[in-house]
């Protein structure tokens, strides 16, 4: 369960899919939030994670982390780092979380502090780091990829080789403040899958646990699964995985529009909206017709079910029909070789 805890911020980060910046005028109470927090345990949630907006700018956030483990569930964070200090490190620790993670999303101050929106931001990231290292927390980066950023994963990955710091690299999609001249291009997207694979190859777990996020690659002739598990079997919003907006509105992932929204917990609760049997219908009762154009006539489609619907959403405007698909890209390079081919030998 991923709970965005308030949508306030300290930094302005370019590729925030909340545009992040302001609370929420009628966020949810501490009060509130410890009965979600006990309603999971009810739904038998597994883990909870706290992100924003900046969790840490919650003046509550231990006491509701606290209830979390309290409830027998696991407890994760995820914060821009900026905020950091010897206090929250030391509560961490009594937490015992399942992981710590804060983004670096640049190998240079530069390129970090201008994603970031706010000068001095790489030092506080590092810093953060560090402080996590030393607590023996479990730290984890999270890198999200954008032509800003590409050409810096290898020294991103100097910075963190042979440090214990798990790595999750996921991709910046046209949604929030990202705009789409800055995403990714197809040929980028599968050139990033060759750089993950090639890291996973070069190095072991130990030195380097890197991973490819939200369904990055998959089914390819060449590229082998990048994430956690051997294949990636569609979007989990609503049958894996359940978000919650800070004002208290239900989706299967923070990353789908409003139209995605199943409910609010004040008006009723999360035990019931997740035991509906209609809630979350797109994939609890998801069928092969949903696939778009682009994924209607593969092989693949009943399996993959049309990759990650954030990203869909935000490439095409369309649900389970993202392009961003190395089976795909592979295909559609072997057919123009082949017609470049036959264009040649006709001349």
């Amino acid at each position: 369960m991923v709970w965005e805890t308030t949508l306030r911020c300290n930094l302005n980060c370019l590729h925030c899919g909340s545009a992040a910046g302001k609370a929420r005028p009628n966020e949810l109470t501490t009060e509130e939030g410890v009965k979600l927090i006990r309603d999971l345990s009810e739904i038998d949630a597994r883990e909870v994670c706290f992100m924003g907006g900046e969790p840490f700018l919650r003046k509550d956030w231990y006491e509701l982390g606290k209830e979390v483990k309290e409830q027998g569930m696991e407890f994760l964070v995820i914060s821009n780092g900026f905020n950091i200090n010897k206090d929250i490190i030391s509560k961490l620790v009594k937490l015992e979380p399942y992981a710590v993670s804060t983004s670096l999303d640049g190998g240079t101050a530069k390129t970090h502090d201008y994603i970031r929106g706010r000068k001095g931001s790489f030092d506080k990231v590092m810093e953060y780091i560090d402080l996590s290292l030393d607590a023996n927390l479990p730290t984890t980066v999270i890198t999200t990829v954008s032509k800003l950023n590409v050409k810096e994963l290898p020294m991103i990955k100097d910075m963190i080789l042979n440090r214990s710091i798990a790595w999750q690299i996921q991709v910046a999609t046209p949604h929030g403040r990202f705009t789409r001249d800055l995403a990714l291009s197809r040929e980028e997207y599968y050139e990033l899958g060759k750089t993950i694979a090639g890291f996973q190859k070069e190095y072991s777990r130990k030195e380097l646990p890197v991973i490819g996020a939200h369904g990055l690659g998959y089914h390819s002739k060449y590229i082998p699964c990048l994430g956690l598990y051997p294949e990636f079997r569609g979007c989990q919003a609503g049958v894996t995985i359940l978000s919650i907006r800070s004002d208290g509105a239900v989706t299967g992932c923070l990353a789908t529009q409003d139209e995605y929204i199943e409910g609010n917990i004040r008006e009723r609760s999360i035990i019931d909206i997740w035991n509906d049997p209609n809630a979350f219908s797109y994939n609890r009762k998801w069928k092969k017709e949903y696939l778009g154009e682009n994924c209607r006539d593969c092989k693949h489609g009943e399996v993959c079910r049309g990759g990650c619907l954030g990203m869909s959403l935000g490439l095409t405007g369309k649900p389970f029909n993202n392009s961003y698909c190395f089976y795909k890209i592979e295909e559609e390079t072997i057919c123009k070789k082949i017609f470049i081919l036959k264009i040649k030998s006709y001349t």
